[in-house]
Order: structure tokens, then C-alpha cells, then sequence
């Protein structure tokens, strides 16, 4: 397996392109394996003459399992509720570490940050803690830390908290059924999604591992007085049909970093579907090439 040594972890990661071309990490959302950036997504970037690296994150895929730290997400959520704090398992900032760690350990002095979701979070923290590792920023379908923006509808929060699952046919059920509620209306294809979920499934299920990754996301401070003074060049992405991270989440985070673009893609959701990869694939390789200047 292709392992990298990062801290006391273990990081899986994939590469794709010619390393001596310009870096791009790509981060994964909440609970989601390397391979929530597809294959093909992956090439059109490399195909630009990127070299792309994507990663599991630490609890997820085949990077290593933190089942030792103990967390009960209900318990985080009641705390929460009742005006409480709580201490979570790892903190978005250590993953924002992890990240810097995997170009560390593939030689890199820097690396352009893509993250997805919770790694558009994560991308984020690693532009504010670590300056100089990140040569631009794409957030993609992410927001900012500030309750007010980018909440997910009641319906998709109730998805995304459901009872994990138990068995392989359950976890694809569960998948499609969260995808009919937050992925692009007009695009899902249930027989595609199926063969993509159970891959994961056969690959990796650590439904626990979710939780954790959650409870960081809870915990994390509103990035925003942050974000204010960020000087990365920056590309936010978003879909218009998203119900889990509502479009404010994207335009709020374009609206803070100064210089941030912004690509609103009316007709996409909380997904990466092919038939946006042109537009996005196009605005990651401008980003980049504005930031060489």
C-alpha cells in the first residue's frame, strides 16, 4: 500500500501526473475516502500538467484508524444544545497538520490545497495555520464556520446523521437514499452510485470514524476572523442545488477572503458529478496560474 509516515499516523494517498509538475492536494470530505475524487476528475486535472495527490484522511480508508480516543456523538450533540463545550477526539487543525504532512512527506515545500466538503474546512485551516505550505486555495461545496451560513435543510441532516450502516447492502441504500437528497436532481445514477459505494464499502467501512470526524467539525472555531486577513489566491466553488451545505456557505467564504472568486454552479448539488468537471477543472487551472504572477 502506498503509505506515508505522517506524525504517529499512517496516511494512504495516490498520485497522478508527473511530479515535477505544480502540486495539488486534494482533501476529502467527512467520512469520505480518497475516492470521492474520481479517478477521471483526478486525470483532467493531471491532463492540465497538475500533479494531483489525493489521500485518505487520518480514520478513513485505508489510513490509520483512531478507534482508541473514545467519542459518543449524541453526547457531543446534547452538549452543544444545552450551551456546552465538549472536547472531541482531534480537532480540524490536526488534520490541517495532516495535510502538510503528506507533502512533507513526498518532498514537497508546498501544494496547491482543493478540499471538498469538511476539506474545504480543513483546506482552509491548512492556508491559515500554514501559510507558507499553500501555494492557492479551492473550496469546494464548504462554508466558513459561522452558523448563519451554509446550513444544511432538516431533511439532509437528518440523512447525514442516520444510524450507520451495518452490512454492504445497507451502506449502498443508505448512500443512494443520501444522495437523492443532496446530490444534483436531474443527474443521479443509481446504478453508477451503487458500483462506486460498494467499492468503498469492500475497500474500507468504519462507520465510526464519521463521528469523529464530525465532532472536530462541531468543535471547530468560526474560522471567519481568520479567513478576513487570509492572503492566498482562492476559488470557491458551489452548487446552487446543494441541501447540505447551502449556497450561503460558498458565497459567505468568497465574500471573506479577500481577492476569493467565486464559480456558482446553478444546476450542481453536494456531489462531483463529470458533467461539472469542465467548469471546475478550468477554474482550478486559472486559479493556479493567477497565483504564479
Amino acid at each position: 500500500m502506498a503509505l506515508l509516515s505522517v506524525g504517529e499516523l499512517d496516511l494512504y494517498h495516490e498520485t497522478f501526473g508527473d511530479p515535477d509538475d505544480e502540486p495539488v492536494l486534494l482533501i476529502a470530505g467527512i467520512g469520505a475516502q480518497c475516492l470521492s475524487w474520481p479517478v477521471g476528475f483526478c486525470e483532467a486535472l493531471a491532463d492540465r500538467f497538475l500533479y494531483v495527490i489525493r489521500f485518505d484522511n487520518r480514520d478513513i480508508g485505508l489510513s490509520t484508524k483512531l478507534d482508541h480516543l473514545p467519542f459518543q456523538l449524541g453526547e457531543a450533540m446534547a452538549a452543544t444544545l444545552a450551551g456546552e463545550s465538549f472536547e472531541p477526539p482531534y480537532h480540524l487543525d490536526d488534520m490541517a497538520a495532516d495535510a502538510v504532512g503528506v507533502i512533507d512527506a513526498l518532498g514537497l515545500d508546498s501544494a496547491h490545497m482543493v478540499g471538498m466538503s469538511l476539506g474545504g474546512m480543513i483546506a482552509q485551516l491548512t492556508a491559515v495555520n500554514h501559510r507558507d505550505r499553500v501555494r492557492s486555495l479551492t473550496c469546494i461545496m464548504s462554508n466558513t464556520g459561522n452558523p448563519d451560513y451554509g446550513q444544511g435543510s432538516d431533511e439532509a441532516m437528518e440523512a447525514l446523521l442516520s444510524p450507520g450502516p451495518t452490512t454492504r447492502e445497507e451502506s449502498i441504500e443508505r448512500s443512494i437514499a443520501q444522495r437523492r437528497i443532496w446530490g444534483t436532481p436531474d443527474l443521479i445514477d443509481e446504478v453508477a452510485l451503487a458500483a462506486q459505494f460498494g467499492e468503498m464499502w469492500d475497500r474500507d467501512h468504519h462507520p465510526d470514524a464519521a463521528q469523529r470526524q464530525y465532532g472536530a467539525a462541531m468543535a471547530s472555531d468560526d474560522r471567519e476572523p481568520a479567513l478576513r486577513s487570509l492572503d492566498v489566491a482562492t476559488l470557491v466553488v458551489h452548487g446552487g442545488q446543494d441541501t447540505l451545505i447551502a449556497p450561503s456557505g460558498g458565497e459567505r467564504t468568497a465574500e471573506l477572503i479577500p481577492g476569493a472568486s467565486l464559480l456558482m454552479i446553478d444546476e450542481m448539488g453536494h456531489d462531483l458529478l463529470d458533467a461539472f468537471w469542465p467548469p471546475i477543472v478550468e477554474a482550478i487551472l486559472q486559479l493556479i496560474v493567477g497565483s504564479r504572477v
